[in-house]
């Protein structure tokens, strides 16, 4: 007969846990999950660095989408030096000299050389095809306003990229630490909600960059010129820390479902639970639509209403599961029949 202490009960096989270890040994292993999620923070941060320029195009894209929904008023004339840009100005009239301009918008003028016998002078010619490729339609420009603001944006770039890159990484090592803790069960979960929470989070930063984004950045330049106030400079460093705050402020937004529904899988929440917050999560989500965009309602708006549907989506799932689960055991002639479960309304 085998000894008691080698007969694994149920409750055993459920658990999963790795060995006992004592408080020291857990803040040990937590300690040297700092230092290699750090570790990968730090190698994001330095290839971040060395592909600033090309991370600055793509947080450069929404601003200049915005620029094109909204093309201000005056008239612009861009003045180029065969392929090169000399300049743009606004002009205060329909008209250049002894030149009239029209009513268009954006006017492109290219100098060509011009040799006539031993004269050489410089033809003025208009540029029709292509305009929106050699001139935005409103031009709005980022600047450092001090000496150190280069190396500010630079930083501001490298921590933002470098936390995506490395956030792979930060997962897999804080999975390792957690992961002895979990039952079989909840590890199951765990490894869905991680695949599924992927997919969410990238979509709620693909929504944000395309759509959220220059609505909100074109609403505040709006907004300024209603005011009087000039709105074609604004400050490279605030610009990325807002781009980056409300991407990121959305991806996380968008796991609400996963952190909702493995809460439910593992008994901690239920349909009735959920159903009794919808109230105020509708304001918890207006109030993250004025926290993470520009103080105007579309934006806001446009950020909440997603995540309210993906919180109704979590109640409509739960509601499911439970009735899922009061059938099975109905079957079994444990539970009285589930035909009296309503839907969540």
């Amino acid at each position: 007969m085998p000894d008691d202490s080698e007969v694994k009960r149920p409750e055993e096989e459920e658990d999963g846990g790795g060995a006992v270890k004592s408080f020291l040994d857990h803040l040990e292993d937590l300690r040297w999950t700092i230092i290699k999620s750090a570790a990968a923070v730090t190698v994001g941060m330095v290839i971040c660095l060395g592909a600033g320029s090309v991370i600055m195009e793509w947080l450069r894209w929404p601003l200049e989408r915005a620029a094109q929904m909204n093309p201000g008023k005056g008239q612009y004339l861009t003045l180029l030096l065969g392929t090169n840009r000399l300049g743009t100005t606004k002009m205060e009239g329909h008209s250049w000299g002894p030149l009239g301009l029209g009513k268009e918008q954006h006017l492109v003028f290219r100098l060509l050389p011009r040799v006539d016998g031993t004269n050489l002078s410089l033809e003025l010619e208009r540029v029709t095809n292509h305009i929106a490729d050699i001139f935005p339609k409103t031009p709005v420009s980022l600047f450092n306003p001090s000496p150190t603001g280069g190396f500010m944006v630079a930083f501001q770039l490298a921590i933002y990229g470098g936390i995506v890159l490395a956030s792979p990484f930060i997962l897999y090592y804080v999975g390792l630490f957690i992961m002895p803790a979990l039952k079989r069960k909840e590890k199951k979960y765990l490894f869905r909600g991680l695949g599924i929470g992927s997919g969410l989070f990238f979509s709620g930063v693909a929504f944000c960059y395309f759509v959220l984004m220059p609505l909100a950045l074109n609403a505040s330049r709006m907004y300024s010129n209603w005011l009087g106030i000039g709105a074609d400079l604004w400050t490279a460093e605030q610009y990325i820390g807002f781009v980056c705050k409300f991407m990121l402020g959305m991806g996380l937004g968008f796991e609400m479902p996963v952190v909702l529904l493995i809460l439910v899988k593992i008994g901690i929440l239920d349909y009735q639970k959920l159903a009794g917050f919808r109230r105020y999560m509708i304001v918890v989500n207006l109030l993250l639509g004025a926290l993470l965009t520009t103080p105007e309602v579309l934006t806001q708006i446009m950020m909440a209403v997603p995540l309210q549907v993906l919180f109704e989506v979590s109640v409509w799932i739960a509601w499911y599961w439970e009735r899922q689960e009061k059938r099975r055991m109905a079957t079994m002639n444990l539970s009285p029949d589930v035909s009296r479960t309503s839907p969540p309304v």
